[in-house]
This record gives C-alpha cells, sequence and structure tokens, in this order.
C-alpha cells in the first residue's frame, strides 16, 4: 500500500499527478441494482489506494435522466439517488483523502438537463421572459416559424434546435435533453461561481471542465451558417461562430477567481478542442491551469508520429506556464488497448458496427502497444489522466447488440453509428458471479464472457498482468520525477527515447526492437532476456550508468 501522507496542502499537486477517472454508474455497484454507486466506490478505496494515484477524477453523478450517461445535469449541488447521497460523497471524500487521494469532479457547464428547474421554469415562463433569457431560445423562420433558427447541427446528429409547443426553439449542441445555457447572461455566470464554491466547501479539491471550448456563441441574428462540427472547419483566431471564442477566456478568469479563494486554490483542467495554438489559452494561470493533450488519442501507432506530438504537447505547456495533460483512454473514446490493435486508418465508428467481420483486431498487438504506450506516457513530464479499466489492459467491447445500446448517438444517428457504450461496460472484479464482481445482480451494460479474464482478481495473483505493471510503474514514476526536464536522444527510426531528470530514460519501440544501453533495467512492459534487446512494441525504463 502506498503511503498515505501525501501532502494535501500542495498547491502543485496538479502538476505531476496520476488521475484515475471513475464512470461511477460503471465501477462498482454496493447494492446489486446493476447500477455503480457511490457504496461501490467507497468500498474500493483500498484497491485505487494501491494503484497508487495521487486523484480521482469522478464523471458526473448528479441527479440525472441519463439522456447522455449523466451529462444531462438536473441539479448540480446533489447526487442521483441511484448513485447515492450527499453524505456518502463527504463519506467517500473523507476516505480517499484518508488514502492521499485528492478528488476532482466533472462541471458541465455547457447545457444543463431539460429537467433542471431552470428549464423547466424557461418552458412555463414563455417567450421573452427573463427565465428565458438563461437559455437560448429563438423564435423559428419561414412563415410562421416552423423552420429551425439556424442550420446549426447536433454533436449527436440531427439539428441542435428542438421546438416548444408555444412555437418557438432551444439550442442544444448535444442532445434536446441538453439545453445550452446563454452565458452572456450574468445569472449563469453567477450560479456557477456557487456551484464551484459548494463542492469545493464539501473539500472537493479539482475541476474538470466539459466542453470547456463551446460556452460562448455569436448569438448575433441571423445566424451565420454551421452546417457541420468537425476539426477541420473551426476557425482559430477566435472567431468561430460556436467554439473557442476569445470571450471565452473572461468566463474562467472569473472561475479561477472564484477557486482562488481556497487554501489551496482549486485546481482545474478543460476538455477543449480546439486549433492547438488556442490551447495554451484555457491552461494560462489566470484561467484553469491545465487542458487535456488529445493528440495522442487519434494519432496511430507510429514512433514518427508519437514524437512530434508529445513535443508539440510540452511546447504548449511550457507557453502556457502549464504542465502537459497525457490521455490515451476515457469515456467518449474507443479503449487504446484496441485501437492499437486495429490496421492503420480503420474508421472506428464503422469498425464498432461491423465487428466481427473485416477488420479483424488483433488483440495481443493491442495489448502490447497499450501497455507500452502507457509507460511511455507515464516516464514524461506533467500530469497523466488514466481510465478505469486501462490498468487491466481491458479491450472496447465492440459487440454490444443494437437493443443493449444507451448512448444517445444510436439514435440521434439513425441506427448508423453505435456511440461509446462498449467503453463504459462494468468492471471486472473477479472471474465469476452474476456480474463478475461488479455487483451481486447484473450489469446495466452486457458484459463479455471474456471479461473473466481480465478481472481485478485474476490480474492481481498475476506478477506479469497489466494491472501489476500500472502498479510498479506509478510507484516507480513518484520516486524517480526529479523536475520538468526532459529531452529526445538522437532520433532512431521506429524508436522514442525519452531523457528524464534524475538520469532514468524511457524508450519505446514502435515495430522495430532496440538495444538497450548500460544501466540498471528498472522496469519494461515486455519481457527482456540476457541479450537486453527490447523487443517491438515495447517500453523499458533504465537508470542510466554510473
Amino acid at each position: 500500500m502506498p503511503p498515505t501522507n501525501r501532502d494535501l496542502t500542495d498547491p502543485s499537486w496538479w502538476r505531476t499527478a496520476v488521475v484515475y477517472q471513475v464512470y461511477p454508474r460503471s465501477f462498482a455497484d454496493g447494492n446489486g441494482d446493476g447500477i455503480g454507486d457511490l457504496a461501490g466506490l467507497i468500498d474500493r478505496v483500498p484497491y485505487l489506494a494501491r494503484l497508487g494515484i495521487d486523484a480521482v477524477w469522478l464523471s458526473p453523478f448528479y441527479p440525472s435522466a441519463l439522456a447522455d450517461g449523466g451529462y444531462d445535469v438536473d441539479d448540480y449541488c446533489d447526487v442521483d439517488p441511484r448513485i447515492g447521497t450527499l453524505a456518502q460523497f463527504d463519506e467517500l471524500v473523507a476516505a480517499l483523502h484518508d488514502q492521499g487521494i485528492r478528488v476532482v469532479v466533472d462541471i458541465v457547464p455547457n447545457h444543463s438537463g431539460s429537467g433542471h428547474r431552470w428549464f423547466q421554469a424557461a418552458l412555463a415562463a414563455g417567450p421573452g421572459s427573463s427565465e428565458r433569457g438563461r437559455y437560448i431560445f429563438r423564435d423559428g423562420l419561414g412563415t410562421s416559424g416552423e423552420l429551425p433558427p439556424s442550420d446549426w447541427v447536433s454533436h449527436f446528429g440531427g439539428s441542435a434546435w428542438t421546438r416548444v409547443p408555444d412555437g418557438q426553439w432551444y439550442l442544444h449542441l448535444f442532445a434536446p435533453e441538453q439545453p445550452d445555457f446563454d452565458w452572456s447572461n450574468p445569472e449563469v455566470r453567477e450560479e456557477f461561481h456557487r456551484i464551484l464554491r459548494f463542492w469545493a466547501d464539501r473539500g472537493v479539491d479539482g475541476f474538470r471542465v466539459d466542453v470547456a471550448h463551446a460556452l460562448a456563441k455569436d448569438l448575433t441574428e441571423p445566424f451565420a451558417s454551421y452546417p457541420r462540427i468537425h476539426r477541420d472547419v473551426l476557425k482559430d483566431d477566435g472567431t468561430d461562430v460556436l467554439f473557442d471564442r476569445d470571450e471565452v477566456h473572461d468566463i474562467f478568469r472569473g472561475w479561477r477567481s472564484v477557486m482562488d479563494e481556497y487554501d489551496p486554490p482549486r485546481s482545474a483542467v478543460a476538455e477543449a478542442w480546439a486549433a492547438p495554438a488556442r490551447l495554451p489559452l484555457y491552461a494560462r494561470p489566470d484561467e484553469l491551469g491545465q487542458t487535456f493533450e488529445f493528440d495522442l488519442v487519434v494519432e496511430p501507432w507510429d514512433a514518427a508520429r508519437f514524437r512530434d506530438s508529445i513535443r508539440n504537447a510540452l511546447e504548449r505547456a511550457r507557453a502556457a506556464g502549464a504542465s502537459s495533460t497525457w490521455v490515451l483512454s476515457n469515456h467518449d473514446l474507443v479503449r487504446h488497448a484496441s485501437r492499437f490493435g486495429l490496421p492503420a486508418g480503420t474508421d472506428l465508428a464503422s469498425w464498432l458496427m461491423t465487428h466481427g467481420t473485416d477488420p479483424v483486431e488483433d488483440r495481443e498487438a493491442g495489448l502490447a502497444r497499450a501497455r507500452a504506450g502507457s509507460l511511455l506516457l507515464l516516464a514524461l513530464p506533467g500530469s497523466a489522466y488514466l481510465y478505469q479499466g486501462e490498468e487491466l489492459g481491458l479491450p472496447e467491447v465492440a459487440d454490444l447488440s443494437f437493443d443493449a445500446l444507451e448512448d444517445p448517438i444510436w439514435d440521434r444517428h439513425g441506427h448508423t453509428e453505435k456511440g461509446r457504450d462498449g467503453t463504459r461496460v462494468p468492471l471486472p472484479w473477479t472471474p465469476d458471479g452474476p456480474s463478475f464482481g461488479f455487483g451481486s445482480g447484473g450489469s446495466h451494460l452486457p458484459q463479455p464472457a471474456w471479461f473473466a479474464d481480465f478481472a481485478v482478481s485474476v490480474e492481481d495473483a498475476d506478477p506479469g498482468s497489466t494491472l501489476n505493471l500500472y502498479r510498479r510503474a506509478i510507484a516507480m514514476r513518484t520516486a524517480l520525477l526529479a523536475g520538468d526536464g526532459v529531452r529526445f536522444a538522437d532520433d532512431r527510426e521506429g524508436v522514442i527515447e525519452v531523457l528524464r531528470d534524475g538520469a532514468w530514460r524511457s524508450i519505446t519501440t514502435f515495430g522495430v526492437s532496440a538495444e538497450l544501453p548500460d544501466g540498471e533495467l528498472l522496469l519494461s512492459s515486455a519481457p527482456i532476456g540476457a541479450d537486453r534487446v527490447l523487443p517491438p512494441d515495447a517500453t523499458a525504463w533504465i537508470r542510466d550508468a554510473g
């Protein structure tokens, strides 16, 4: 068990933290109803402590109609009764803090759930009311307002506008059950300041900010055309109609002012999909402080591509005075153990729809690359964000039947895209039982039979398992960190060699083998023989000779 005497007053903890994302409904079920809950999470705090992480990031646990997996929030200052109570939340914070583990909660500021008291008041109040002014209601086009106010589309497919019975339309960049706030309204800004204080007062150490790039919008009428959402149409000068507008930074400067009311100041990390040159703006010290680096989640398993992405991310962090944030998987992404096992160029949405035919996942290669990639990222300066189950090497559950799907993407895209359910299937804790130890009942998404091979208890007993590799890597990383210094050795084709402060290095092979330099072999993602040759698709950590 790692020591529990971490300094919880350190204001810079987030710069080098290993943060573990928990998707509460799929982590552990304490009451056997098939839905993960706070009781189950509290029971698993010893597991998290043994893993050695610095913080837990909780995906939304708020009251919600679950139109989008909890990201349709009906009350930002409470716990969904299916997940627990505020008293249990306080118990969880105390249990994690007792183990030296901080707590980061998800804040969803772009939109509320349609059951939120403000949205229900807006529907009742009618056009022109102050209640509707908290959201984005507009009259429609056409002879009688029968057409949406613009051609804007939802991330989940279809129009971004929904009409209400009195004839007006409201904007939702995601599902209709997720109406967008109007962040030009001072009431909205003050409400979220109140929400930040509510959770900070309960001991929360930081916030992950959902869709941070979308809060400010150009609402000048007539609305500008924006018929497609994709990174290749996003403007990179702060004047885009819907995303990454310059005005959003005034909002986050207000948030920083609130977070700095506390000692230590509360941390934050932005989920911001923006042009690379603009990402540092969100990470400035007077704003959120960090932003996720997502480049590696779209890169193929290729040394040159990984090296360029890592160098660029490190430079962006330096420009902002922040630290880099490394991520390979989360609740929105196909798990990287599967991504890395697919042929280069595979369209992931198509693969999910045609799983079992073509292309075919090479699960052995995917796991080897996932282990190697994770060790590489843990060797880099900055913070690492892990997603529940990746420490087990868990692949994507790609063959979920259509009738089991919960993600709104499935319906909104006319049953042509499965969505994100395959990465949200509840975790296996034991190789048997009604839900592989997730709970005493079933699970809200079906678990495949092969989950037994990846169960926590199975991997716990195997010294060479991915779980035990993560445990060793995280503990060793903490002991090895000696600053932000990093440089790359001379480029070798198919190899990334990173030299760190403290006289140690990480070497990763991409499809080639490599002789290891002299020095103590600290850790490797694959077995290494007496010839000291690192096999293809592996990572080794070496303490330099002398």
